[in-house]
């Protein structure tokens, strides 16, 4: 998946913090262990010169079955007495050995050169921290998504708000579900307060934990920072084009809010195109009526919305105001 280097190298320090503080532990009790148990400390010792003694076998190429088998015998009578001796005094028998958060590769992120599940749940952690700084992603889930707030009255339209959102949202679980780098971009456009950014945020929580990277904005907040990035003031960014083009799933909230200049109908071209160019899925979001959005825009968008975008149009009455 599209997690960015940092996101990994955030992922191997952590990763690398767990090993070594799991080491660290283990030398601890081990040393006041051996305080305590004095014949402890002969077995380590023993143990090491067992060990030492392997090696020399095979460094020297000796006829090593033999006296490898005695070896053998001696470390598991040894290990066996250092159990014994642990118990008695009160202690697992892996006391003095390292407890790793994840036994199968000793967190060290990685088995027999793959990725290991720990780390890909580290980076699922990581990318669902990135996205919370900036929205509410653990409040918005699909289970928290609450029709109730939808009138079961027909509008002028004859078209009921509440099946209308209860249709939506089927659609948008079952697209988080079966989401892949192949899925189609949604856009999802109406008033103000009728759950399209919590539908949004619904389907990147999904998404993250299917492993995917996910990048959440405004259309605001990002086209300022890529055009900070663009001029060289980088400093206190949080998007980058990168970031933003790059990422298995772009959810870019509240089209139309951004600065109306041309520097950012450029902006907005640019990734809703490269993103469809690329064939990486995206999520727009508007509470512009799409008239509205075609007074602002120019075709080169617009065309694109509608013709390979998935639309959603919200009804209703603003629910944060009921």
């Amino acid at each position: 998946m599209a997690y960015s280097n940092e996101m990994y190298n955030k992922a191997k320090r952590i990763l690398e913090k767990r090993h070594d503080s799991a080491v660290m532990d283990a030398d601890m009790r081990s040393m006041q262990i051996k305080e305590e148990i004095p014949e402890i400390k002969k077995i380590q010792a023993g143990l090491q010169q067992i060990g030492l003694e392997i090696s020399q076998l095979f460094f020297y190429k000796q006829n090593t079955d033999e006296k490898l088998a005695e070896l053998r015998a001696r470390s598991e009578a040894l290990v066996e007495e250092r159990s014994r001796l642990l118990k008695a005094n009160g202690y697992p028998e892996d006391a003095m050995k390292p407890h790793f958060v994840c036994n199968a590769c000793e967190d060290k992120g990685v088995i027999d050169g793959r990725m290991c599940s720990c780390q890909k749940q580290v980076l699922k952690d990581l990318m669902r921290k990135e996205v919370s700084r900036f929205a509410p992603l653990d409040k918005c889930t699909f289970d928290k998504f609450e029709l109730g707030y939808y009138s079961e009255q027909p509008m002028e339209n004859a078209i009921v708000p509440r099946q209308r959102a209860e249709k939506i949202l089927d659609t948008c679980r079952k697209y988080a579900q079966n989401f892949s780098l192949n899925s189609k971009s949604l856009f999802f456009f109406g008033g103000a307060g009728l759950g399209k950014t919590h539908l949004s945020l619904a389907i990147a929580n999904v998404v993250i934990n299917k492993g995917f990277s996910v990048c959440y904005g405004t259309s605001q907040n990002i086209c300022d920072d890529l055009q900070s990035e663009q001029f060289g003031r980088t400093d206190n960014i949080n998007y980058t084009k990168n970031q933003v083009l790059g990422c298995d799933l772009l959810v870019l909230d509240d089209l139309g809010t951004e600065i109306d200049n041309q520097y950012s109908i450029a902006t907005i071209y640019n990734i809703v195109n490269t993103r469809l160019l690329t064939g990486k899925p995206t999520i727009i979001s508007t509470n512009y009526a799409f008239d509205r959005l075609e007074e602002k825009y120019d075709k080169r968008i617009t065309s694109r919305l509608t013709g390979e975008y998935i639309p959603f149009y919200f009804i209703g009455n603003d629910i944060r105001n009921l």
